[in-house]
C-alpha cells in the first residue's frame, strides 16, 4: 500500500518577526500574543530551544564564556531553521530572543534572507524588567540590567524600539502592528 504525500508547503508567509529585549521586557508574553493575532503563526521561544540541549548546555552569563557564546548562535540558527520551515509552510514565525550585539542581529538577518524580517526591541528599562522578573514564575537570579545599556548602545537606530514600560500586552502588540505594518488575519 502506498501513502500519498501530504503537501507541507504552500504560499509562504509574508514576513518573520524577531522580538528582542532584556529578560523581563515582555518578549515571550508579547510574542505569544502577537502570534495569536494571525490565523497561521508560530511562536518560537529561543530559550525553549536552549532547553533541548540535554548534555553540555551552557546558558548565557555576564562573564565571557566561549561555549555559552557559541550556544547563543546555535540556538539562533535553530530558531532560523524553524522560522524558515514555518514561513515556507505559510505560518508567520515570531521569534523571541535576547539580542544584544550587532553580530547576533546580523546573524539572524543573514539566516532569514528569504523573507522580510521585522526586528522589534521591547525596552521598558532595566528597573521595570527586574520588577517583572521578580513577579513571574520564571524568576531569574541574575539581574540582567547591564544588558539594557549594552543593547541600547550597540543597537541604537536599529529597526523598531518600543518603550512598553506603561503598556499592557495588548497595547504593545498594537504598537508592534502599527510600527511593522503587519496585518493580522485572525
Amino acid at each position: 500500500m502506498s501513502l500519498d504525500l501530504v503537501p507541507i508547503d504552500r504560499e509562504p508567509a509574508s514576513a518573520a518577526v524577531l522580538l528582542s529585549g532584556i529578560p523581563g521586557s515582555g518578549k515571550s508574553t508579547v510574542a505569544a500574543a502577537l502570534a495569536a493575532r494571525f490565523g497561521m503563526s508560530a511562536h518560537i521561544e529561543v530559550d525553549g530551544l536552549q532547553e533541548l540541549i540535554v548534555g553540555g548546555c551552557r546558558w548565557p552569563t555576564m562573564e565571557h564564556d566561549p561555549e555559552a557564546d557559541r550556544q547563543i548562535f546555535l540556538r539562533a540558527r535553530n530558531a532560523c531553521l524553524l522560522a524558515d520551515s514555518f514561513t515556507t509552510a505559510g505560518f508567520l514565525p515570531v521569534i523571541d530572543d535576547v539580542v544584544v550585539r550587532r553580530t547576533h542581529l546580523g546573524f539572524y538577518r543573514s539566516q532569514l534572507e528569504s523573507t522580510p524580517l521585522y526586528v522589534v526591541f521591547l525596552a521598558p528599562g532595566p528597573d521595570k524588567a527586574w520588577e517583572r522578573n521578580n513577579a513571574r514564575d520564571k524568576r531569574l537570579t541574575t539581574n540582567w540590567a547591564p544588558l539594557d545599556e549594552a543593547m541600547r548602545e550597540e543597537l541604537a537606530g536599529e529597526d523598531v524600539w518600543i518603550d512598553n514600560v506603561e503598556m499592557s500586552v495588548e497595547e504593545t502588540v498594537e504598537a508592534i502592528l502599527t510600527a511593522t505594518t503587519l496585518k493580522p488575519t485572525a
